[in-house]
């Protein structure tokens, strides 16, 4: 499960439970978050989102304690199309 709290206006604290829980602190900018969803959907759907296309990759553990949304994109450069399409269903 993926639970998304948001901090501030562009910080989120991420828990992902697995068979050793996780914790992490994300930020998105408003500008980012209208890039990827054109702000249709909340700030947290789209974390939790990013979450699961980063869970399909890599274990919740190798996942960064503290990022900035749009760093997943130098280590997967797939992952602003693939977020566009995702997020359109």
């Amino acid at each position: 499960m993926i639970s998304v709290t948001m901090v501030d206006d562009e910080t989120y604290e991420v828990v992902v439970e697995g068979d050793t829980e996780t914790s992490h602190r994300v930020r998105m900018s408003a500008h980012y978050h209208k890039k990827l969803c054109g702000g249709t959907m909340t700030q947290e759907w789209v974390i939790v989102q990013s979450f699961k296309f980063l869970l399909e990759r890599e274990p919740n553990t190798s996942i960064l304690a503290s990022f900035d949304l749009p760093d997943i994109s130098r280590y997967f450069p797939e992952f602003e199309s693939e977020m566009a399409d995702r997020l359109r269903q």
